[in-house]
């Protein structure tokens, strides 16, 4: 495969010296694009754009042809691992996604068997792979999974919630079936995420998008040693380098500490906490990613300059801070606003770094 002609995402990932903070956007490749609206209609649906390689390579390069970003992520869904375990995944329009059988009794929790990453998720893979062949060397490639806990709040909710009854129900009524269902998909996402990185991932995220509606002793017994174990269990070089792993839980800030002894590399941050006191709580364990709130793109492009000089100026001086947002941009984001954040932490950034 091609050699790498900007690898500052991945020496940023693992604290070496760069010479400018490396930048990409969750859901980067998304409906805040025209082009990506375009390309999702010719598909049909979500889940058509999702299990089509050609248009799934397609729109994850979109926003590498927009932007000068510095990471290409795989444009897919966290769902693919439920789904590929027969728990009917669909997305209504409005509505989100659905699961048609959810992870309710006992018997349907004892029969829950790995999906065949090589056949059930080879589309994922292919994906990967061609996206990676279609980079040609531009930038680092991104592979991602959901998370054990947060795919099972999908799993046993039968979609997104708002309080979550279903699993914490289970959780604290049946904390036995819980982790059954935890430990089965802790394996199922270790291969999916290794198959990817066999694939041509450059790096690995771990999306725990629900830790962060746990109780402090919860996350310590139901997210984080998972997470822990997805981490050990990573294929740790590829193409003759190391693979850097990310992991966020969004709403952790409280946990830092711990996720920064986890086994990961860097730790997404969202934007309620301040990355200069981030930071100074992981030490030299970790680096950061994030934290600009997603929202603060709605402003105008000078307050959006200045939200990244603030947020670049409490990290401070020195590598392992790769920016980025501290969750998804909006479907409602002026591309034109994304452009001014992505120039504003390439030029403020450098001085940082001399």
């Amino acid at each position: 495969m091609s050699s790498l002609q900007n690898d500052t995402f991945l020496r940023a990932l693992m604290r070496e010296p760069v010479d400018y903070t490396p930048l990409w956007i969750m859901r980067q490749a998304g409906r805040y694009l025209p082009e990506y609206n375009a390309t999702r209609a010719q598909a049909g649906d979500f889940l058509a754009l999702c299990k089509n390689p050609n248009l799934a390579t397609e729109v994850t390069l979109q926003p590498l042809d927009r932007f000068p970003l510095d990471a290409a992520i795989l444009f897919s869904d966290i769902l693919t691992i439920p789904d590929a375990m027969g728990l009917g995944l669909r997305f209504t329009a409005g509505e989100g996604p659905k699961l048609d059988h959810p992870l309710r009794d006992e018997a349907s929790i004892k029969a829950l068997r790995l999906p065949d990453v090589n056949s059930d998720l080879r589309y994922v893979t292919d994906a990967v792979s061609q996206i990676r062949r279609s980079l040609n060397g531009r930038v680092p490639l991104i592979g991602f999974s959901g998370s054990p806990y947060t795919l099972a709040c999908y799993m046993i909710e039968g979609g997104g919630s708002d309080d979550f009854r279903h699993i914490k129900g289970m959780l604290y009524a049946r904390p036995d079936l819980l982790h059954h269902i935890l430990k089965v998909t802790t394996q199922a996402v270790i291969s999916y995420l290794n198959a990817q990185i066999q694939a041509g991932a450059q790096a690995v995220m771990v999306f725990d998008t629900w830790g962060g509606s746990l109780s402090h002793s919860a996350y310590h017994e139901f997210s984080l040693p998972y997470l822990s174990e997805i981490a050990h269990g990573l294929t740790r070089e590829s193409d003759g380098r190391i693979v850097p792993r990310i992991a966020f839980t969004k709403g952790g800030g409280l946990w830092l500490e711990s996720m920064a002894t986890a086994g990961y590399d860097a730790l997404g941050l969202d934007w309620a906490i301040d990355i200069g006191d981030a930071r100074k709580r992981v030490g030299d364990k970790v680096a950061l990613q994030g934290n600009f709130d997603p929202m603060a793109l709605f402003g105008s492009p000078d307050a959006i300059q200045q939200e990244a000089a603030r947020i670049l100026e409490r990290f401070g001086r020195g590598s392992g801070h790769v920016f980025n947002l501290g969750h998804g941009v909006s479907q409602h984001t002026n591309p034109d606003h994304v452009a001014a954040l992505v120039d504003a932490v390439h030029c403020f950034s450098k001085p940082y770094h001399v």
